[in-house]
């Protein structure tokens, strides 16, 4: 038997119902603060994300799905979308487009992770993007937007932190502390801290190895080493947020696992479903990303992401049962003529918004076992008198009564509140 992937999974009904809830959320919280969609190739050249995200990130080191195609050009199954967004705004001139250019995104993303609760190698990402404003003022409504849409989705008991982690000019001074703070100690980090104290000091910040910890702790805060516009802008994004009654908490140890982050990052985490990782989304500014990809003209933005199949576990532990597909008219005809009837009714209640099963013609005591295994809220019979007299036996299944309906009824019945 050849099953899926490692890493991968079939989503089948009915758990794609609470996936399809979650976009429908996403998709009109997007509307309601003006985001378009955009639609990005799966794969890209390998340099975009090299040189996007970072070439001593672990998702450009060790995660990524990188292949060779036939003209030997090197080509990457896209593991984060900025990046593409990034290169379709340079390669398209949206900059030539008044206004700032708001964009979202839903799709997938691959990675060489290690599968976990709520990680997958294949797995799916709701995400936004702000291009063409430094403001502080854009940072703090996105992430309004995450919160609103988290809102939305009912998930409660989430908790945001937020942190400035400077601009390519202020952190080398961080990155010096770093690097004298912890070369005494080396040979007591993880090995990827001690390539990364070589590499990318900053990355350390983001390991999770037990033997890291209380050395990271005792570095001191990057906030020390952050100039005076970094400081200001943290301080209004803070601002901001208060007034929108946003509650969070300042976390300078957070940097991010991506290069090309600059100023304001933020996380979303949540305890429950996800267990020890409980990180539902995450973001931040990424000033100079555009540039860094062939952009001549400055190109500021800030985005996020959730990881969407996290999201939707934290969404069906916050709503238990909610979830599931409705079939609101089992229609039970008795013989082949009664079907052909009975195949017009079905068509006329499917195209007024009802969803219904037409049964084949067959036994009765059938049908009704099998309306009731999938869950019909109605049965409605068919059958040779029904059809003379212009009326049908409409079955509430939760009931048992059953009512005689004419035709240009059965909407209304079917429909009446409980």
């Amino acid at each position: 038997m050849i099953r899926a992937v490692k890493g991968t999974r079939d989503i089948l009904p009915p758990a794609i119902s609470v996936w399809n809830h979650v976009e429908e959320v996403a998709r009109h919280t997007f509307r309601a603060y003006n985001y378009q969609e955009i639609r990005t190739p799966i794969f890209e050249e390998t340099a975009l994300f090299a040189r996007g995200v970072g070439e001593e990130t672990d998702i450009v080191t060790k995660e990524m799905y990188t292949f060779k195609d036939r003209d030997e050009a090197s080509l990457t199954l896209r593991p984060e979308n900025t990046a593409s967004v990034i290169r379709a705004y340079i390669e398209h001139r949206l900059d030539q487009i008044p206004g700032l250019q708001k964009l979202f995104y839903i799709g997938p993303m691959f990675r060489r992770e290690r599968p976990q609760k709520g990680r997958y190698r294949q797995f799916s990402q709701i995400g936004a993007e702000v291009i063409g404003s430094d403001s502080p003022a854009v940072d703090a409504e996105v992430i309004e937007m995450v919160c609103t849409l988290l809102d939305a989705c009912g998930v409660n008991g989430y908790k945001l932190m937020i942190n400035s982690v400077g601009t390519p000019l202020s952190r080398p001074r961080f990155v010096a502390a770093i690097h004298k703070q912890l070369d005494p100690v080396r040979d007591w980090l993880s090995a990827d801290s001690q390539r990364r104290l070589e590499t990318n000091p900053l990355r350390i910040l983001d390991s999770k190895a037990p033997e890291d910890q209380p050395h990271i702790e005792a570095l001191p805060s990057i906030h020390d080493y952050l100039d005076e516009d970094s400081r200001d802008h943290f301080a209004r994004v803070r601002q901001y947020l208060e007034d929108r009654g946003i509650a969070y908490s300042v976390n300078p140890r957070m940097v991010r696992g991506l290069d090309y982050y600059t100023r304001t990052t933020f996380e979303i985490v949540h305890e429950g479903a996800l267990g020890a990782q409980n990180s539902v989304l995450g973001g931040g500014r990424y000033d100079g990303l555009a540039e860094s990809l062939g952009s001549r003209v400055p190109a500021p933005g800030i985005g996020f992401s959730i990881g969407e199949d996290r999201l939707v576990m934290t969404v069906e532990q916050a709503n238990p049962g909610r979830f599931g597909h409705s079939l609101d008219l089992f229609i039970a005809p008795m013989d082949e003529d009664s079907f052909r009837h009975a195949s017009l009714i079905a068509r006329q209640l499917r195209q007024a918004g009802l969803v219904v099963e037409l049964n084949p013609a067959g036994k009765l005591k059938r049908a009704m076992e099998l309306a009731s295994k999938l869950g019909a809220r109605f049965a409605l019979l068919v059958g040779e008198n029904e059809i003379a007299q212009g009326k049908y036996s409409l079955k509430n299944m939760a009931t048992g009564d059953q009512t005689p309906v004419a035709k240009d009824d059965l909407k209304k019945h079917i429909c009446q509140k409980p």
